[in-house]
């Protein structure tokens, strides 16, 4: 992972926050994925001005929790490799 890359969401797909599911899903053209509120958080601050760096930094802050780093570098690793997220300029 190259952490001091920005993170963008990809272009086919499009995040919004279902108010009947109460959660953040990915619309694509064949479907939809349900994300779990981490999953939400971070996909939402994948907006092409932030690093996974930024993205810990961040999270760490609003929830008040330490040590998020390895946990956020998992899942955007897995989102990279699913194509729902790659880096920016």
């Amino acid at each position: 992972m190259h952490k001091e890359k920005l993170l963008v969401i990809n272009e086919h797909f499009q995040l919004q926050y279902e108010e009947a599911q109460e959660c953040f899903v990915l619309l694509y053209p064949e479907g939809m994925v349900q994300l779990n509120q981490s999953a939400g958080e971070i996909m939402n601050l994948c907006d092409g001005t932030n690093t996974s760096i930024d993205i810990t930094n961040i999270l760490e802050k609003k929830f008040n929790i330490k040590d998020l780093q390895k946990d956020v570098v998992a899942f955007l690793e897995e989102a990279i490799n699913r194509k729902w997220v790659f880096y920016g300029n």
